[in-house]
């Protein structure tokens, strides 16, 4: 989860985006946006996309063979 969170994180200050900003331009909560740059571990995996989608990134699950 940490890298999920720091790479949300860094593509928010490399777009110049505030949370609030983020929250707004993805449509998701302003406190989803907080939970996920802290590194909540139970977010729902559709938000996730839905915000990841503003920057062309997508989380996928992955087999364990595929690592």
């Amino acid at each position: 989860m940490k890298n999920l969170s720091a790479t949300v994180k860094m593509l928010r200050k490399q777009y110049n985006l505030t949370q609030e900003e983020l929250s707004l331009k993805s449509g998701v909560g302003l406190r989803f946006v907080r939970d996920l740059e802290q590194g909540k571990v139970t977010l729902r995996l559709d938000k996730v996309n839905q915000l990841l989608d503003l920057f062309s990134y997508e989380m996928v699950a992955v087999s364990k063979s595929d690592t």
